[in-house]
């Protein structure tokens, strides 16, 4: 062990013995205070007498209840902040850092050596045993500057001498390796956390965290930020990563539920949910477009993925002349009760009819209805029945409804409780005029558009039009594959999270879907909802071989392709298999059993293999073929006699994924493309690479760009007939073994 390891292990071990120390007082404390709390509330639940005899008495006993609530409030927001502390602890006890940085700070000043890892924790005395990487300091070892260097605190730059960047392998007390590194092509936890096997949930990559990716993660908060990154660049691990950071730099203030992510599919949302949990944070509201439209209502609209963005337009036009008709008004009913008719919306509507129909008349409307509503109440409170309701309720409903037992003696004593009891009754009736729901928006979409029905975007962009309403409490929206949405999407997305800043993810060569919005597209939809939108690129392939990085670039220009690199170290060669027959049923077979045998060979590699087909039709067929029935041949009974064994029955060859599964740690997967968007494997077997599945042309180029690079350490490429011409000049390189 040389002299630098052993001291280093021996800060390591003393900061261990601390952190051991911090959990087991925190443990105490938490006992202690918990015996400590049930004592408290026993006696104090003890010393109170309910008594709602009279006014006094009640006046008495609510009091007592209250302050026994906020002695049962102060204990909780104990507990919660030890539990929380306790939970920072416990994961830096796996590993309490991971670098360490030497700062001299002023001139003539001793150096500092801050110790940098996933939570950061202080003292007794409240000094840092360990920064957050997040904190302002560790952006010095981010920034992979040695020398003068600088970081920013409550907007103020500060610049320091940065004179040692040292990395660390530790597994809890153990520090097994330390490395000191200058630039990221050097860095020796990326390339061994490269060497890694596909893991069945996301990693955090808080430790290997690069220049270009940090650029993102600690961007500065602007309104819209478009992250244009190449396949394996990691812009789903730094989208997760933004997220953290934001929920640091803004905890005062900021929520997990205040911000919105967008994610492909329900695979991909199970993939990454780990994640943040990991780095001591709550997940975010994760979702997907067509999740989205079921929480208003519209699962079962079309999407509108497919929708012209003209007929949006066609919306906000026809809304500029648009007279509504009291068809187009529903009542206001609760629990089978109508409180206010169609008609009478209508008339409360048309109060107001000087002003055009949008935002300002709708806000004018419902304060309308809601006076209406009070004065169908206060109406309703005169009928004998419901104010015998009202007096025959027991004391728990009593204090339920008016926080006090009541006693009205008087006519208008109980003219005035029937009418609390109705407000209270009756009170998400307010919910729904606020909601609009007295609004028909189907009806009023399809007369202007002259259609029979309006997807959910349409739906959607229309009641944003009238109501001016849509997510007022979100503050961040973050979209991942941004690339996979159309125009008419993003218009939706756009107008509804219109106070929310949003970070958009994607790469324009994976763009699988004929009608998805192009970058210039995206950059002007939300320029003109949000004023600017600033821009970065990520160019660098930290998932994939340089072999197979070479591969799926092929399919770029040149001036593109120059600028792509990749940091892993020599890999294995792609395999692209043409099988070719004159006949179409030795064709077939023999393809099938080329499949069979790069399926079979990556199994008894462990890891986890996915065989990627271009849609669902394929799979389905595919998984037909490679099923036990399609296996009982002989095991020499092959076209080339080579011998082919036959797997187990109730053994299958492959497991077909669907968007209701999670995706395992290891095996052999058949999915589609779409499922297999933002998602990495050790292993990529490509099926049906032939020509009439990948043509010639820009959409197919972009769905082999896609497929290929979903791969880590190998690809396998196989076609039934002439391979896609979009690989022909691979072919004619000689890399391949047909």
């Amino acid at each position: 062990m040389d002299e630098i390891h052993a001291q280093e292990q021996a800060h390591l071990s003393e900061i261990y013995a601390m952190l051991v120390k911090i959990r087991t007082d925190l443990e105490t404390t938490l006992n202690t205070t918990q015996k400590d709390a049930a004592r408290d509330l026993r006696q104090m639940s003890e010393e109170i007498r309910p008594d709602f005899g009279g006014a006094d008495e009640t006046i008495e006993t609510l009091a007592a209840i209250e302050t026994l609530n906020s002695v049962i409030d102060t204990y909780n927001q104990y507990h919660d902040f030890t539990v929380e502390k306790l939970g920072r602890v416990e994961m830096l006890l796996r590993q309490p850092y991971f670098a360490k940085v030497r700062l001299k700070m002023r001139p003539g000043r001793p150096s500092r050596d801050v110790y940098i890892g996933a939570a950061g924790i202080t003292d007794e005395d409240r000094n840092p045993l360990i920064v957050d990487w997040r904190s302002p300091v560790a952006e010095t070892y981010y920034n992979q500057e040695m020398g003068q260097t600088s970081y920013e605190v409550d907007g103020k730059k500060r610049t320091v001498e940065l004179e040692l960047r040292r990395q660390f392998d530790i597994v809890r007390d153990t520090l097994n390796m330390y490395f000191d590194t200058t630039v990221a092509i050097e860095d020796s936890l990326l390339l061994s956390a490269l060497r890694r096997h596909h893991t069945e949930k996301l990693q955090a990559i808080t430790a290997t965290i690069q220049r270009e990716q940090n650029t993102v993660v600690r961007h500065a908060d602007v309104a819209v930020l478009l992250v244009n990154g190449i396949a394996g660049s990691g812009k789903t691990s730094v989208l997760l990563q933004r997220i953290a950071y934001l929920l640091y730099r803004e905890r005062k203030t900021l929520r997990a539920d205040q911000v919105h992510l967008f994610t492909p599919n329900d695979v991909f949302g199970r993939y990454i949910d780990t994640v943040l949990p990991s780095m001591g944070e709550s997940n975010p509201h994760v979702t997907t477009w067509n999740e989205f439209l079921g929480s208003l209502g519209l699962a079962d609209h079309a999407s509108g993925a497919h929708d012209d963005p003209a007929l949006l337009t066609q919306l906000e036009n026809g809304i500029a002349s648009l007279v509504l008709e009291e068809d187009d008004f529903r009542g206001i009913s609760l629990n089978n009760q109508q409180l206010i008719k169609p008609a009478q919306v209508a008339s409360a509507v048309a109060k107001f009819s000087k002003f055009p129909v949008g935002p300002r008349l709708i806000a004018l409307a419902k304060d309308e209805l809601h006076t209406r509503l009070e004065r169908r109440l206060g109406q309703m409170a005169h009928k004998d029945s419901l104010q015998e309701e009202m007096l025959g309720l027991d004391v728990e409903e009593q204090v339920q409804v008016f926080g006090h037992t009541v006693n009205p003696s008087s006519d208008e004593e109980i003219l005035a409780a029937t009418r609390q009891y109705l407000a209270y009754r009756f009170a998400s009736a307010h919910d729904k005029i606020e909601a609009a729901t007295w609004l028909r928006i189907d009806r009023i979409g399809m007369r202007i558009l002259n259609t029979q029905a309006l997807s959910g975007a349409e739906w959607v962009y229309l009641r944003l039009l009238i109501t001016g309403s849509g997510a007022q409490n979100a503050r961040f929206v973050m979209i991942d594959e941004v690339q996979d949405y159309s125009v008419t999407q993003l218009m939706v997305l756009a107008r509804y999270f219109s106070r929310a800043h949003f970070l958009l993810l994607g790469d324009a060569h994976q763009a699988i879907y004929q009608d998805s919005a192009t970058f210039d597209q995206i950059r002007n939809i939300f320029t003109e909802t949000h004023g600017s939108v600033e821009e970065c690129r990520l160019m660098t392939s930290y998932r994939s071989s340089p072999e197979i990085t070479e591969l799926f670039t092929s399919l770029l220009s040149n001036r593109e392709r120059v600028q792509i690199s990749s940091v892993h170290r020599e890999g294995t060669r792609p395999v692209l298999r043409e099988v070719v027959n004159s006949d179409t049923d030795t064709q077939r077979i023999c393809y099938l059993d080329a499949l069979r045998e790069a399926i079979g060979e990556a199994a008894g590699n462990g890891g986890l293999t996915a065989v990627i087909a271009q849609d669902k039709q394929r799979v389905r067929w595919l998984e037909k073929q490679l099923s036990n029935t399609a296996l009982s041949r002989e095991k020499n009974d092959t076209p080339a006699g080579k011998k082919q064994d036959v797997p187990p029955h109730n053994k299958p060859l492959v497991t077909v994924v669907t968007s209701q599964d999670t995706l395992p740690a290891q095996g052999v997967v058949l999915l589609d493309l779409a499922l297999a968007k933002g998602l990495e494997f050790d292993r990529v077997i490509i099926a049906d690479a032939q020509a009439e599945v990948y043509g010639n042309d820009e959409l197919s180029r972009r769905r082999l760009y896609t497929a290929i690079s979903r791969a880590m350490h190998r690809v396998t490429i196989v076609s039934q007939g002439p391979m896609t011409p979009l690989l022909t000049a691979y072919l004619k390189d000689g890399c391949a073994g047909i």
